[in-house]
């Protein structure tokens, strides 16, 4: 096969191997116990001259006169600095769930005016608001920006974003958010995948492990469960459940095709019902049959009947595809690897195959 028939397609086939079981935790979030996004507005100063063009961001000498004049300095209305060490920024955290004030959480700070860059500069104190307008966190520190920027006899080079940074550990908590967990009677569990199987299986296992009654399905998304009201009973209740393992029910047959890297998906539940597909002058026959094994003579052995399954594959003008019925799309696929079919091909004979209704499964190109 030559440089021009080369594989150029990247198939990834989820093949029936053997399920392994998943903890609870991997499987599911608590109902209540959740993140919360927090955002301020506030200024990076300190800047090798690469922060804002005071001309074009009024807004950030407005923040500026504001702040100074929160240390009694008055600027005269007609004065309007030009600062190109200060930027204006906005600043973005999330407030785990559980976290207590006095506690520390990262944010990222980005330059919302025209700096080129925020390496070196060091943000103000910025309070953090929550989406109820109060204050839950009040950042402050020096950036650490991974991007850089360099520019030469009008040439430019960037490398990644030098207009965003980090500040490890840079706002302190100043107020913490009730989750509700230890409210009522009963948690509820939310599955990351809704899924009725898995649901139902969960709660086979709690009930297994816990007793009988402990929990119940809602939904195909969520499980009720029976739990202690005193605090420190509850937490340790919730560490025997979060590491419980489940076997979680399989994923609905789907064919993924990705058009712009030719990279194709294909689900362990994928199946073809008989079809033939003419696509120029490539042909695949697929046929599936039996083998019959019989046993030695004089023994007790039983005869055996295997599957199996012949792949042919002939170039010529027709291309004709020939497709049993039951046959697995990961069998069609390595066939039309081996020729070094290019991505537009098996593109093309998916979505004749769905429009044919032959194609058994979900096709979702993105």
């Amino acid at each position: 096969m030559n440089s021009k028939r080369s594989l150029l397609l990247l198939v990834i086939v989820s093949l029936a191997t053997p399920v392994f079981a998943d903890r609870v935790k991997d499987l599911s979030s608590i109902a209540g116990v959740r993140t919360n996004q927090l955002v301020g507005y506030g200024l990076v100063v300190g800047l090798d001259g690469s922060g804002d063009q005071t001309a074009q961001t009024p807004f950030t000498v407005q923040s500026l006169k504001s702040m100074l004049a929160q240390f009694g300095i008055t600027l005269p209305p007609n004065v309007s600095p030009q600062l190109k060490n200060i930027a204006a920024v906005s600043v973005q955290a999330e407030l785990p769930p559980f976290i207590k004030p006095g506690q520390k959480i990262d944010i990222t700070v980005s330059s919302i005016g025209n700096a080129k860059s925020l390496r070196g500069g060091s943000l103000i104190m910025t309070p953090l608001k929550g989406a109820d307008g109060n204050i839950y966190a009040v950042g402050q520190g020096n950036l650490v920006v991974s991007g850089f920027g360099a520019a030469a006899d009008g040439s430019r080079v960037t490398v990644n974003i030098p207009s965003t940074g980090r500040i490890p550990n840079g706002a302190t908590v100043e107020r913490g958010v009730m989750s509700g967990f230890n409210n009522g009677s009963h948690i509820t569990l939310n599955l990351h995948r809704p899924d009725f199987t898995t649901a139902n299986r969960l709660s086979v296992a709690i009930n297994k492990e816990l007793g009988e009654g402990t929990a119940a399905p809602v939904d195909g998304s969520s499980i009720k469960v029976t739990a202690p009201r005193n605090p420190s009973h509850r937490v340790a209740f919730m560490s025997m459940v979060e590491n419980i393992n489940v076997e979680p029910g399989d994923a609905a047959a789907r064919v993924i095709v990705n058009s712009r890297t030719g990279t194709v998906v294909i689900g362990s539940h994928v199946r073809v019902a008989a079809s033939a597909v003419t696509h120029g002058s490539l042909t695949v026959s697929i046929k599936p049959k039996k083998d019959v094994i019989q046993p030695e003579p004089l023994t007790d052995g039983e005869t055996i009947v295997v599957p199996n399954t012949e792949i042919e594959i002939v170039e010529e003008n027709n291309r004709m595809f020939k497709f049993a019925p039951g046959v697995s799309l990961d069998e069609i696929v390595r066939a039309i690897n081996e020729v070094g079919a290019a991505p537009g091909d098996l593109v093309a004979i998916l979505e004749a195959l769905k429009e044919a209704g032959s194609l058994k499964a979900e096709l979702i190109i993105i």
